[in-house]
Order: C-alpha cells, then sequence, then structure tokens
C-alpha cells in the first residue's frame, strides 16, 4: 500500500480533523473548501505515517469517492486500521456501518462490539448506540449495566443529548434491578 513518492506533511492537526469527523464535515472540507488539492498529502498521513485520524479520513475518501475513484473494500480497510488503532470515532463509525449495512453486511453482533468498545472509551454516540441495540434486542441483558453505566457518566453541553440519553436511562432502568442500577451509577473512576 505504500506509494513510491509520497511525502508526509501536517495538513490539519489531529483535533481539528477529529472536530470536522465528528462534525461530518471532513469530506466537504477536503473536496469544497480544498478543492481536493491535499489529497496525495492525505493519503501518505494514512499510508506512511498511519495516523488514525488520516485513516479514518481517507477511508472516507475512497468509500465516498471523495477526491478519489471509488475503492470501498480499500477504503473500509483504512476505516478498520484507524479503529484498531483504538480512535473512538473510527470505531463507532465501524460498529454503525455494520448496524445499518453501509459498506459491509448488516452484522448487529459485530456492531455490539464495536459499539461497546467506542462506549467504553467515552463516546457518547457509541454509548447512545449500544444502548439503542440493547434495547432493540440485541445482545445480552449482562450489558445493559455497562450501557447505563457509560451514559449515566456521560458528559454533554447539548440539551438535546441529555435528554437523549434521559431517556435511554429511563429504558434501561425499566429492565434492571435497583440494586444493579445504583452500581451502575458509580463513577468512571471507581
Amino acid at each position: 500500500m505504500l506509494t513510491a513518492g509520497l511525502e508526509a506533511i501536517q495538513l490539519y492537526s489531529d483535533d481539528d480533523l477529529v472536530r470536522m469527523i465528528r462534525r461530518n464535515t471532513h469530506l466537504q472540507q477536503v473536496r469544497d473548501t480544498d478543492d481536493c488539492q491535499l489529497y496525495q498529502d492525505i493519503r501518505a498521513q494514512a499510508e506512511i505515517e498511519r495516523r488514525p485520524v488520516y485513516q479514518l479520513l481517507y477511508g472516507d475518501m475512497l468509500a465516498y469517492a471523495v477526491c478519489y475513484e471509488r475503492d470501498v473494500a480499500l477504503g473500509v480497510t483504512y476505516m478498520e486500521a484507524a479503529a484498531a488503532q483504538g480512535m473512538p470515532e473510527a470505531i463507532e463509525q465501524m460498529g454503525r456501518y455494520y448496524h445499518i449495512g453501509r459498506f459491509v453486511q448488516q452484522d448487529k453482533q459485530r456492531a455490539l462490539l464495536y459499539l461497546r468498545e467506542a462506549a467504553a472509551l467515552g463516546y457518547l454516540p457509541a454509548q447512545k448506540r449500544f444502548a439503542d441495540l440493547l434495547l432493540d434486542g440485541v445482545g445480552s441483558p449482562l450489558d445493559y449495566e455497562a450501557a447505563y453505566h457509560y451514559l449515566h457518566n456521560s458528559v454533554t453541553a447539548s440539551a438535546q443529548d441529555h435528554r437523549e440519553v434521559q431517556q435511554r436511562l429511563q429504558r434501561l432502568a425499566e429492565r434492571m434491578p435497583p440494586r444493579i442500577i445504583e452500581r451502575a451509577r458509580s463513577p468512571l473512576d471507581a
């Protein structure tokens, strides 16, 4: 996968790129704002530097045919590489794709594995989707405590996210004994 002649340079800071990914503006930035001028540098960051945030960006570019000819298989390979390095956004994205069957065959059990991991890393979108899968009957009731724990300890400035978390906590609590709910309310560092 290493391409001769490519040299990695700093394009966006990892934090800036993560913010774009979380707002789902990263592909628009590359395509519309940067006019695909940085596509080779993005590829170099993904291939040579193997930086997870750039692997996810490059994978998305390939899968969605942004600045490159569509290559879904290679795109998913890069998304998985970013997830394997522990990037919560990439882990959640793979879980979401397995949940809905986008680019991969729908596999809710595999989705649950990805989402549980991203939820444990504190990524709120994963925590919500993890709870949703459990509430839809995927997985084991033994996972309810973990889902409740992650959501109960989540932090958000968004009133909408707060309401959505509260709704999921209430629905999970209806399926759990009081002593398990109490245990799940423990702080993250406990």
